[in-house]
């Protein structure tokens, strides 16, 4: 690590609603050549930011809301971030009440019956949360400020997070074939439990599908 460069970890804030967008777009595509927010949602790459960035910041709480959210800085500037959440309250179901508070609210067209045929083509690669987990999303940093140990920091502080929320297991989701993300979460003490391959998911992402990876807290 560059020891020169001052490197903090916040939690996120409404305010950082364009900056978690990239995050979860950055996180989305990874290794792969398109990320799951992109072949849901189409269109151009701005089109979906935009709609990340609704997302962030609505009333419903849910697993890609700011609040979940801890923000990496380095020398005062953000650099990366991840989420962590309950998924008895903050899963996929509160999201999809977020998606409908954003349709109705900006009349945004990116959710629309195309993309929940898109959505349903690659949702069955997705493994489900365990019962009584910490889940742990959206890892990212920036390309230019990675291999300095933020991601590294952001885990530790997410599964501290978890650890005081009382709970006793961490699960992490990825796409098979990022080893270089893979070696990190083992570090961790992570280990894959579940392994799901598709050759849909593989056509439309270009990874042949997803690890389910537990830690315990």
């Amino acid at each position: 690590m560059n020891t020169s460069k001052k490197i903090s970890i916040r939690t996120a804030k409404p305010e950082d609603a364009s900056f978690l967008a990239q995050v979860i777009l950055m996180a989305g595509r990874a290794h792969v050549k398109r990320g799951i927010w992109e072949v849901i949602l189409g269109g151009r790459e701005e089109e979906c930011l935009a709609f990340l960035q609704l997302i962030a910041v609505t009333k419903i709480p849910h697993l890609f809301h700011y609040s979940c959210y801890l923000v990496a800085e380095v020398d005062g500037s953000p650099a990366g971030g991840l989420g962590g959440y309950d998924p008895r309250y903050l899963g996929y179901q509160a999201l999809r009440k977020a998606i409908l508070e954003v349709v109705q609210k900006s009349g945004q067209s990116r959710i629309g019956p195309e993309a929940e045929k898109r959505s349903a083509r690659i949702s069955g690669c997705i493994p489900d949360a365990i019962e009584g987990v910490w889940v742990i999303d959206s890892v990212a940093t920036f390309p230019e400020l990675r291999r300095q140990g933020i991601a590294s920091m952001l885990l530790e502080e997410i599964l501290e997070k978890g650890r005081k929320l009382r709970f006793h297991r961490a699960q992490i989701n990825m796409y098979i074939g990022n080893t270089p993300a893979q070696r990190v979460y083992e570090k961790l003490g992570f280990r894959v439990v579940e392994e799901k391959r598709d050759p849909t998911f593989e056509s439309e992402i270009g990874s042949p599908g997803m690890l389910s990876l537990i830690c315990n807290l």
